[in-house]
């Protein structure tokens, strides 16, 4: 099996490459633009021919390298149907299975950050994109975003796996790469001990910048990373 953790520093964007072995069918995750070219020549190295190319939901802060690696790879574009996106190939929901190989890669609806925000398992990795972050989790103040939808897929989704399996975020701001359900459940501030009222409250008032990207990425990113 293939699995590689990929960084964007400029966005501390984490994409993921997944493959069911040495030139064998391959599946990428939240690339970012910039970062297509290395994206390209690691996929190349490994000899993977891309079935999926998946994103967590629209970005924010960062435009998709997805259209790049698609017109590169063949691969088809995917997103969940709830983010109101076009230029996607496959638009999935809670629970579709996104076949690589003889490999699969589990979509988990976990709305809140945005209303189309899905997770991913694969094997004992769950990739979160910004639905649960280290430490953390994803804003809830624009995009469509909600504090009490979010609190129940983090609670109600996420931490009814496995307290083994692994978790691969979206981004991280602080070099950290890996965690896990027992570690989140126990030790993330906005979640450990913190009841539905408790977070809600802690979200309405993280007065947050917006991203510095913001008005680039989003409409580029619900056209498929179009240029």
């Amino acid at each position: 099996m293939i699995f590689r953790q990929l960084f964007d520093p400029a966005s501390s964007t984490y994409s993921y490459l997944l493959g069911d072995g040495p030139g064998g069918s391959g599946v990428i995750v939240d690339p970012v633009r910039e970062q297509a070219a290395r994206d390209l020549g690691l996929i190349r190295e490994l000899g993977l021919s891309v079935a999926w190319i998946v994103e967590s939901h629209v970005h924010a802060d960062h435009v998709t390298g997805a259209l790049d690696l698609k017109e590169a790879t063949g691969g088809r574009t995917v997103v969940s149907q709830h983010c109101g996106a076009t230029g996607f190939d496959r638009l999935v929901d809670d629970g579709e299975k996104l076949q690589f190989g003889k490999e699969s890669l589990q979509v988990i609806a976990t709305p809140g950050h945005t209303p189309g925000s899905s997770c991913f398992l694969w094997r004992d990795k769950l990739l979160t994109g910004d639905t649960l972050l280290i430490g953390g989790c994803g804003r809830t103040d624009f995009q469509g975003g909600d504090a009490a939808t979010l609190y129940e897929s983090i609670t109600r989704r996420l931490f009814t796996l496995p307290e083994d399996t692994l978790v691969y975020p979206g981004h991280d701001y602080r070099g950290r790469r890996v965690s896990t359900i027992a570690e989140e459940r126990a030790t993330n501030p906005r979640l450990a001990g913190v009841s539905r009222e408790q977070f809600i409250e802690i979200m309405n008032n993280l007065k947050l910048p917006a991203p510095a990207h913001m008005a680039e990425a989003v409409p580029a990113n619900l056209r498929g990373g179009a240029h």
